[in-house]
């Protein structure tokens, strides 16, 4: 006599619905990391090769010229400080407006006006990049802007196009992406820690530093992973509202026809510090409790 093996349930075949769910995304996560991965390797390989002087065709030649004349020319070097240095000022000032922002919303406003308030957050999401961008060029215009004229009675002047205007524009942008993963680390803290904090005589200050951010951090984190990269590879922002600023992404779009190898250099740089960044992060363990 023949036994036929049954699953649970008494169906021949049965897959538990996240099994079979697993099964259907195997096939398009394998695609999007193929694709993903593929991209970087060509353009990691792309930036060892070097442009004919003469001819202007590509030449498949392995070579570190590429990276030697961005890494010894000062210009090249103070570009990658100041992108850095813009990107890294863009996540402090987010995270300095999220925290209070994000406090208001999780733990004093109404649990029946969260919903709307997460909305308002997430609606300039909504809105096109470029409409976003060109709005702050007109706020940030000199003399002929809003912020010129209300800072105008006061005698101030505007922060107009340049480094301040970008640092302006990129806190508006992402702000969003800092502001949610605080709020939802907000709203997974318990109310028994901090009684807790108030019962032992702690104050608010203490309170915040030895209890509530320390278990903020892998939000934080998230949240500066996100403002950090998107603005390190922004150029955009810095062509419409930059001025004479440049950024690493500016010398990408400038060098891109003309030598695809030293942009493809260039283009590295900001994966190689976003990867440095997530290493650092990964030492630290934040990744592991988000």
């Amino acid at each position: 006599m023949t036994t036929v093996a049954t699953t649970p349930r008494g169906g021949f075949g049965y897959r538990h619905p996240r099994l079979r769910l697993a099964g259907l995304l195997t096939a398009p996560m394998l695609w999007l990391v193929a694709v993903y991965l593929g991209s970087l390797g060509a353009l990691l390989l792309t930036a060892f090769w070097t442009v004919d002087d003469f001819t202007g065709q590509v030449v498949r030649d392995l070579t570190l010229k590429n990276f030697q004349q961005v890494f010894t020319n000062p210009a090249y070097y103070g570009v990658i400080l100041r992108t850095v240095g813009i990107a890294v000022l863009v996540t402090l000032l987010c995270l300095v407006l999220a925290l209070p922002l994000a406090t208001f919303m999780a733990r004093v406003a109404a649990p029946r006006w969260r919903p709307l308030l997460v909305a308002l957050v997430l609606t300039p999401l909504w809105a096109s990049y470029l409409v976003k961008v060109y709005a702050w060029r007109a706020m940030l215009a000199p003399e002929e802007g809003v912020i010129s004229w209300f800072l105008s009675p006061l005698g101030l002047d505007g922060p107009g196009f340049g480094f301040l205007g970008i640092v302006i524009t990129l806190t508006y942008l992402w702000l969003p992406y800092m502001v949610l993963p605080i709020y939802a680390g907000l709203t997974r803290l318990p109310n028994s820690m901090l009684d807790a904090s108030a019962d032992l005589g702690a104050r608010n200050g203490r309170t915040f530093r030895s209890v509530v951010l320390p278990i903020l951090f892998p939000s934080i984190v998230a949240g500066s992973i996100f403002t950090f990269s998107l603005s390190l590879g922004d150029y955009i922002t810095a062509q419409i509202v930059g001025g004479k600023v440049i950024m690493l992404g500016n010398v990408v779009q400038i060098n891109y026809v003309v030598n695809l190898p030293f942009a493809a250099a260039v283009a590295t740089i900001p994966v190689i510090i976003v990867l440095l960044y997530l290493a650092a992060v990964r030492r630290s363990g934040a990744l592991e409790n988000i």
